[in-house]
């Protein structure tokens, strides 16, 4: 029988248990560090050749040049003819749904003039070029092209340049194809903290962008982290998580596989349940126990429902709200009669799944929101992946000359007051007297 941790709202050490629970720290020990920077100074170094020896020695295949190391556009549209149809039909519904969402996320240029003739706004711009990271071989994801490629695509980003390890030379014909549907502009067959390096700095083949995004695994998000301030990042993620909140109605078997979802990923994967319904919590153990034994990835689900897993009582739907805010989970299913009426109590969340229909697979690959969300309890303070994310806002000032005489004054007497006589003056050359 699995141990999973079970306990309530009402015990006197609740919060130190879930802080327990919830605590995570990230492997980039010393030695992580220690190499993603050796790679990322050697790529900056010697570019292109530095690029081949980490392809060959990690990836397990031998480029011969840096020209091997593009994946031809003509190579994306053949995996895409080559898939079955109804894979095909699957992915354009999907890129059709994700795009659909985020055309609404476009943020407009906006201006106004003021009584004086001052006219002050906002320009917004997309990147020039951005770089998706997107994980390869048998851990391949085409869904998380579509959620990274897709937002840069509607936000009008100029080129995307895409990097996928092959390793042993495999290459997923799903992920090529999504690439295609994206309309990702260049691929190049590379990984690891080299790839993120190499996006970041440039090669003599790889341009250099403005924003790297996507997901990978420890030597990716600390070469992320490494070269954050040279470009822009989406973010650093953690394990994936889910938080289940059930007023004790919905089909135990259902809440079981929906905690499995996000424990299948891998070990460090957490999910909770928070539930006011004591018999409940039962119910869906029992149904864990039963389901268990049918799934694949059984050993990893086991592991994480079991290190990181956790089920709560808690007295009423009111508390467990409070709860989710202090949690801050990266997917929350509110799996409850009317969860509409619970909404407005939630502020931390990254996506939150609505009724006992909506599964949070849904989210990951063809409901539309964004499945690049924030991880670790920064949803308190951070947002999905977006077409925001790709855009960049200039404030816009032009003063006329009776603005100029207004604002000069006022200019003028702070920038004395902070003793910088320059910026007095600039602003003082411009007054009618």
């Amino acid at each position: 029988m699995i141990e999973l941790r079970t306990f309530s709202t009402a015990d006197a050490d609740f919060r130190q248990r879930l802080d327990e629970v919830l605590a995570w720290e990230s492997v980039s020990d010393d030695a992580v560090n220690e190499t993603v920077n050796r790679i990322i100074k050697d790529i900056r170094l010697r570019g292109d050749a530095a690029l081949l020896e980490y392809t060959n020695r990690f990836d397990g295949w031998q480029a011969q040049s840096a020209g091997d190391l593009e994946i031809p556009l003509a190579r994306l549209q053949e995996a895409w003819e080559r898939l079955p149809t109804d894979q095909r039909q699957a992915l354009r519904h999907a890129a059709d749904r994700v795009t659909a969402y985020h055309e609404r996320q476009k943020s407009d240029s906006w201006n106004y003039t003021e009584a004086d003739g001052t006219m002050l706004g906002q320009q917004v711009t997309p990147l020039d070029r951005a770089g998706l990271y997107v994980p390869g071989g048998k851990a391949a994801y085409p869904s998380s092209v579509l959620m990274n490629a897709l937002p840069a695509k509607v936000a009008g980003v100029g080129e995307l340049i895409m990097v996928v390890p092959t390793p042993k030379g495999e290459v997923n014909e799903l992920v090529l194809a999504a690439a295609h549907v994206c309309g990702v502009d260049r691929v190049f067959a590379v990984g690891g903290a080299q790839a993120v390096a190499a996006l970041a700095y440039g090669t003599e083949t790889i341009p250099p962008v403005d924003k790297v995004v996507g997901p990978g695994n420890i030597f990716v998000a600390t070469a992320k982290r490494a070269v954050f301030g040279q470009v822009g990042i989406d973010m650093v993620a953690g394990p994936s998580e889910i938080l289940v909140v059930c007023d004790g109605e919905t089909d135990p078997d259902w809440v079981a596989m929906d905690l499995f979802s996000q424990a299948e990923h891998d070990e460090d994967a957490q999910s909770i349940l928070v539930t006011p319904d004591e018999g409940f919590i039962e119910r869906v153990k029992a149904s864990i126990e039963k389901l268990l034994p049918t799934m694949e990835r059984k050993a990893i689900i086991e592991t994480a429902l079991k290190e990181r897993g956790a089920l709560i009582l808690c007295k009423d739907l009111d508390e467990a709200c409070e709860v989710t805010n202090y949690i801050a989970p990266e997917h929350l299913e509110l799996s409850v009669e009317d969860p509409l009426a619970l909404l407005p109590r939630i502020r931390h969340a990254g996506a939150i799944f609505m009724g006992r229909y909506t599964s949070e697979p849904l989210g990951d690959y063809c409901a539309g929101p964004n499945h690049v969300l924030p991880t670790s309890r920064t949803a308190r303070f951070s947002s999905p992946l977006g077409v925001y994310d790709f855009q960049k806002r200039s404030s816009l000032i032009m003063v006329s000359a009776d603005g100029a005489d207004g604002l000069g004054r006022t200019a003028s007497l702070l920038a004395r007051g902070e003793g910088l006589t320059a910026h007095a003056r600039s602003a003082e050359y411009r007054l009618k007297s």
